[in-house]
Order: structure tokens, then C-alpha cells, then sequence
């Protein structure tokens, strides 16, 4: 039986994904049974919830070997064709209906058995790709929200283990913004061993890019940054030493052999570039494709330059232990460009979409009266 100290209520207002497709599969819904915490499991009071691709991705089936586009192409509507048994994270196929949100900061409501009763009333983040479910076994991750209910929620369970007590003067949004885009921009420069030297990131204006930035000059890389032109002013607010306009022709603008690594979030037809612009011995690092799966390279350029390419999911524990030591310090702080109501998510992923909003965008659950 858990533990409580407070009254807790028997449903929820939560955001159920009904299958893979367009926004018309997100259901907001306020009669969603809270879960209970297992062994070892918390339950936590979500005070608000991120957006990321990786939503939008697992709710159309991008990560289907079917779809061969960019994310923009059906975040909206979803694809016409794609394959149930290889369109999550995990290349499993997903269970329906699905609570996804892969960020949660939150306070914890109550403990499963195994789990002390003082961990009740914890400010906490929850880490997002989650290593208990799967026995702590290398390169292997469930990924919160896809492979086990997630954030989307006015309550969700984690594991106590990978679930962070947090000491900060952040607001609610702010550390929302975390999990997901920031331990995925520490793990590709962790992965990547950056250090003091010259780094080129992708995508730069959004939330993984936006959280390489300020992560990489953590480090003290001196940092180039691609972003749309009119992003270019903030992102340079948040780090970065030199912009350089998205779309350009990168090898021209920046010259060869001019980058000790490369983090790359964006894929697509760049790619081939931006392997041009490392040194020998360089290492590219890629984490997500929004501009599309498929790149062509020339591997004589990988085998001629000796350069390294780091594909980075999975993440090491002390990655995410890094981050929370870094809210702690008020070493790094996250951009939130705009909250919105739970019930809004439709909204709020159409926003995410249109790439107009630098850094995160932020959902916040209903309070008990809002409901």
C-alpha cells in the first residue's frame, strides 16, 4: 500500500493519445484514474509538463523505417502510411491509450512500497529515459511518456531511483524545460567529449539546440550556432559566439577542416556539409533528424579524416545527475517561450511546429479547482 499526506482524488485530468496520427488523436479527457506507485515507484504531483519532438514523433510514427520525410512534414495530420511495430523509440510498438510528456517537474504525492515516506513533499524532476524498467542494462532505455505513461497529466508514477529531488528557485516551467532537451544536448557533448575548442551546433534556436549552446560554452567551446536569421540575436543572447544563417551553404560560409565537433540535431540533407566542416580526428554527434532520416555522406571523408560518429540516445547516469547539479549552481537556465493549459496541447504543438518560438514551450496542468 503507498504512502500519503494528503488527500489525493481518484481521477485526473490527463491528455490520452488514442493511436498514431494527427493532432485529432490527442484526448483531453478529466476522468483518467490516477495511477498508483508501485514498488519502488513515486507518484508526483505534475506542476507542469515540456513539449518536445520526440512527442510529436511518437505520436505520428516517425521513428517508422516507413516514413522517410521530416517531422514537419506530418506533425499536423500525421503520415499516410506507417508501420505500428516500429514507430516508438524503442522499435516496439506502443500501447494505446498512451499518456505521453516526456518532461515533468512536479512535487511527490506519494511513495510505493520500498520507497521512504520522507520522499513525499520532494520538488523533483523525473529523469526521461528511464533505465529501471529495463534492468539497467547498456544502451537499453524505456523513454517516459512513449514506453510508459508520461507527463501530459495532473499526476504520473516513476521510478524513485530516477526520479530527482531538486533544489531551486526556478519557477515550475522553468525546470519543465529540462529533462528531455537538456540531458539530450549534455549526452551528445558528454558522448563527444567537448572541451574547450570549436563547436559547431544545429538547430540552435530550439529547445536541444538552444540547451547545446549554453552547455557547450558551460564547457568553454568556443561555439557557431545555425539558426533562421531572425533567432540569431537571442541566440547569441544565450552563448553563442557566431551565428550563421540556417539553409546557407555551410562549407562556404565556415570553410573546412574549421570544427573540432559537430552536434547535430537537424540530420537531412546537411549532413554530407557538415562532416566537411571537421577537422581530422573530429567527432559529430547527431540526436535527432527534424529535417529528415535519410543524409547522403561520402565515407571517404569519414575514413579520410579519421572522424568519429556518435549516434546519442542512450544516456550514462551521470548525465542527468550533471544537469541537476547545474540548476543547483545556476550554471545553466533554460528559455521557456510561452505556457500553455493541458487542455491546450493541440495549440501548443502547432506553435512547437511553426519554429517561430525560441527555446521551450510548456504545459501546465490543471489545478484541483481548474478542473
Amino acid at each position: 500500500m503507498s504512502a500519503r499526506t494528503e488527500s489525493l482524488p481518484e481521477t485526473m485530468a490527463a491528455v490520452l493519445l488514442t493511436g498514431h496520427g494527427g493532432l485529432e488523436k490527442l484526448e483531453y479527457r478529466t476522468d483518467v484514474a490516477v495511477p498508483t506507485p508501485g514498488e519502488g515507484e513515486v507518484l508526483i504531483r505534475v506542476a507542469a509538463a515540456g513539449i518536445n519532438n520526440t512527442d510529436i514523433n511518437t505520436r505520428i510514427g516517425w521513428y517508422s523505417k516507413a516514413v522517410d520525410s521530416g517531422t514537419n512534414v506530418g506533425g499536423a495530420a500525421g503520415f499516410a502510411e506507417i508501420t505500428d511495430s516500429d514507430a516508438s523509440w524503442s522499435g516496439e510498438a506502443l500501447t494505446f491509450p498512451r499518456i505521453q510528456g516526456a518532461d515533468v517537474a512536479g512535487y511527490i504525492a506519494a511513495v510505493g512500497p520500498g520507497v521512504p515516506a520522507e520522499r513525499i513533499g520532494q520538488r523533483v524532476l523525473v529523469r526521461n529515459l528511464l533505465r529501471t524498467y529495463v534492468g539497467y542494462r547498456p544502451y537499453e532505455c524505456w523513454t517516459f511518456g512513449s514506453d510508459c505513461d508520461g507527463g501530459f497529466a495532473q499526476f504520473a508514477v516513476a521510478p524513485a531511483r530516477e526520479t530527482y529531488a531538486v533544489n531551486s528557485d526556478w519557477s515550475d516551467a522553468e525546470l519543465a524545460a529540462i529533462p528531455c532537451a537538456y540531458s539530450t544536448a549534455e549526452n551528445m557533448l558528454h558522448r563527444a567529449g567537448v572541451g574547450a575548442e570549436r563547436v559547431l551546433i544545429t538547430g540552435a534556436s530550439g529547445g536541444v539546440g538552444l540547451a547545446a549552446v549554453q552547455l557547450a560554452k558551460r564547457r568553454g567551446a568556443t561555439v557557431t550556432a545555425v539558426c533562421s536569421p531572425s533567432k540569431a540575436e537571442q541566440v547569441r543572447a544565450e552563448g553563442a559566439d557566431r551565428t550563421i544563417d540556417r539553409g546557407t551553404d555551410l562549407v562556404a560560409g565556415l570553410g573546412r577542416n574549421s570544427f573540432d565537433a559537430v552536434i547535430d540535431v537537424v540530420g537531412g540533407a546537411q549532413a554530407g556539409q557538415l562532416l566537411e566542416l571537421l577537422r581530422a580526428g573530429g567527432r559529430y554527434a547527431i540526436a535527432g533528424a527534424i529535417s529528415g532520416p535519410l543524409a547522403q555522406i561520402d565515407l571517404r571523408t569519414v575514413y579520410l579524416k579519421d572522424l568519429q560518429l556518435l549516434g546519442c540516445t542512450f544516456q550514462e547516469d551521470e548525465v542527468f545527475e550533471n544537469l541537476i547539479s547545474y540548476i543547483e549552481a545556476n550554471e545553466i537556465h533554460p528559455v521557456v517561450s510561452k505556457t500553455y493549459p493541458l487542455a491546450e496541447i493541440a495549440q501548443a504543438q502547432e506553435d512547437f511546429l511553426s519554429k517561430r518560438h525560441t527555446g521551450k514551450l510548456v504545459l501546465l496542468p490543471p489545478t484541483d479547482t481548474d478542473v
